[in-house]
This record gives C-alpha cells, structure tokens and sequence, in this order.
C-alpha cells in the first residue's frame, strides 16, 4: 500500500478528509481475536492530544509526541501522546486534552485548534482513550513535565501515516501472547495504544 499523500499546500487538507470519513473504535486487543471481552465492563475515560506542527526545516507537519518518565510507575519509558485522565475542572474531553499537553509539554491551548475526534481507543489497562487530532499554530517550544515526560519530540506524520511503516510484534503479557502494531523513527519505538491509534489514523487517510 502506498503512503498517504499529505497536500504540501495545505497540510492539513489530508487530516480533514481523513476526519470526514466514518471509522470504527479500536482496542489493544485487535490483532489477538481469541480474547473475548466481557459485555458490560466499565472503563475509565481519558484523552490525548494527537498535536501536529509545522516542521521545523520545510514547513511538514510532524506529530508531537513523548517519551515518558523511567520513574513513572505505569508504562514507564514508553511513548505516549499527550494526555491523561479527566478533572472535574474539564469542559469534556477535549479540554482534558489540551488541559494534559499544556502540563506535559507546555503547549499553550491559545495557540491548538481542534480539528476533530478519532475514533476512541480501549486499551488493556480498562480505558477508552478519545484522541483528538489537533493543528499547534506555530511550533511548540517544549517544557518537559518534571517527573513525568522525559523527552519531548516529534516525528514527521508523512511517516506516521504510510501504512508499510508498521509491523506487527508479539510479546508475553498476564500470561498469553499479545500482538500489537509498532512504528519506529530514528531510536524511538513506537508501539502499544499510540501505534495503534496512528496505525488508525493511517488506515483512514488510505480508505
């Protein structure tokens, strides 16, 4: 399959598209179709910004992202999107996005236009993740979380939604073979929700 083209006059063209078009919800447990998950469960909601800014050379767009703290007891080291669980303070979701992003990179909200939803993401830690793709005006000059992020960077969303950047991966967890989709970019390993929802992402730019 080919790479999504990403309109060089408007970069943003190809997101809205992409958002026009009905996609459904995604989960950890895709790749693994013998787990049966039990009608009913309750999972807690959260949200996470999908940030894309001008690149810093030529102008393309590139998806922040972070790598999180070594420290952190939950997914420590891991790559993430920008994001967390809801405070009463929110205005819904979308707010708890922008809300998260500004305490763990800095990026202003003044300066983040919403585009749209993505389709929301379940993982096997019992949440729904609402991503919310989003165009940063300007580049954003990153302030790193204390304790929490421990690298921000980004990486070009021409690489993020070619479709053939994607591989599938297996690991032991809870005792069964878990399959998950991974991206890499220079020294950083991409897998888990944040592959999955960008491989998402891909999939809708391609339909």
């Amino acid at each position: 399959m080919d790479a999504a083209p990403v309109d060089e006059h408007d970069p943003m063209a190809a997101l809205r598209r992409a958002l026009a078009r009905p996609a459904p919800p995604s989960t950890d447990f895709d790749l693994n179709p013998e787990v049966k998950l039990p009608p009913g469960r309750k999972l807690r909601p959260a949200a996470v910004l999908v940030a894309v800014q001008p690149g810093r050379r030529d102008g393309r767009p590139e998806v922040i992202l972070t790598k999180r703290s070594s420290r952190l007891a939950h997914h420590p080291g891991q790559v993430a999107f920008p994001g967390g669980k809801p405070e009463p303070c929110d205005d819904g979701l979308a707010e708890t996005a922008l809300r998260e992003a500004q305490e763990e990179v800095g990026l202003d909200p003044a300066s983040v236009e919403i585009l749209g939803a993505l389709p929301v993401h379940e993982t096997v830690t019992g949440f729904t993740v609402a991503p919310f793709l989003a165009r940063v005006h300007g580049r954003l000059d990153p302030v790193p979380e204390a304790g929490e992020v421990d690298e921000v960077f980004t990486v070009p969303l021409a690489h993020l939604v070619d479709p053939t950047r994607y591989h599938v991966e297996r690991r032991r967890w809870l005792g069964q073979w878990r399959r998950y989709y991974t991206v890499t970019w220079g020294p950083y390993y991409i897998w888990g929700a944040t592959a999955r929802i960008l491989r998402a992402l891909a999939e809708q730019m391609r339909s």
